[in-house]
């Protein structure tokens, strides 16, 4: 067991999240019971996982996605208050990382990505990105990796060299980062959702996208994240996946 403040006040040191000003609150943003024994991890806040997390027994639930967006209504709606409710119920408390946690070097989305398809970093890229090296992977290897890791069949426009040698990886909906990433000499971005865009640009410029899944490719830094606090405070860890195709 330990104290709810204390793993709050250690997870917003160790993402450094005064770095990540942005539309979303990071942090804690539900309060519910002062001690914590069980921590459930999601990707995104929907009523089916609050539920779920409750039925579990969960203390403190940490999500990628949180509650709220400073460029939603203030108004709680349906959608809200039944979520709300499901937290209320549960006496579970909320604890949402969005940009702070893509762009941790080692918990963060692209790094626990990185090291799946066995991309080594090698800097950043872009705002929350990473930099990385694939040396001599085909597009088709690479796609491989990326669906062994991601339990999912990627969207690929391969028009890029034959061999990739300079990845970048930004999780999410990071496909408006195309152009950036042929302009820094990239030969693929790895994201999660593409942009209508991004095909014309790929042939254009002569690059790769892999776009995998905005859900798909932002599971992982909150399983690292979860068990790393649960290794720090002595309590229990659990991750449960809510269906997204998106």
């Amino acid at each position: 067991m330990a104290r709810r403040d204390e793993i709050v006040a250690y997870a917003n040191a160790l993402l450094e999240v005064e770095r990540w000003p942005e539309f979303a609150p990071s942090g804690l943003q539900v309060v519910g019971n002062d001690e914590v024994t069980l921590l459930v991890c999601g990707v995104s806040s929907s009523r089916e996982l609050f539920e779920r997390a409750g039925a579990e027994g969960a203390d403190m639930i940490l999500v990628h996605h949180g509650l709220f967006w400073r460029n939603e209504p203030l108004l709680i709606d349906a959608r809200q208050r039944g979520r709300l409710e499901a937290l209320f119920d549960a006496k579970a408390s909320l604890v949402a990382y969005h940009l702070a946690l893509d762009a941790h070097t080692t918990l963060g989305n692209s790094a626990q990505l990185a090291a799946r398809i066995g991309a080594t970093p090698d800097g950043s890229f872009g705002g929350v990105g990473l930099a990385t090296t694939v040396p001599g992977v085909t597009v088709s290897e690479l796609a491989r990796r990326v669906a062994a890791a991601t339990e999912r069949d990627p969207l690929v426009f391969a028009h890029g060299p034959n061999r990739i040698d300079r990845l970048a990886i930004s999780t999410g909906a990071a496909g408006y980062d195309l152009i950036r990433a042929a302009h820094e000499g990239f030969d693929a971005l790895l994201t999660g959702e593409p942009e209508e865009p991004n095909l014309a640009t790929a042939r254009e410029l002569g690059i790769h996208l892999i776009a995998a899944g905005h859900h798909a490719t932002e599971r992982f830094g909150v399983q690292a994240l979860a068990a790393h606090l649960a290794e720090t405070f002595s309590i229990e860890w659990r991750y449960l996946e809510v269906d997204n195709p998106v």
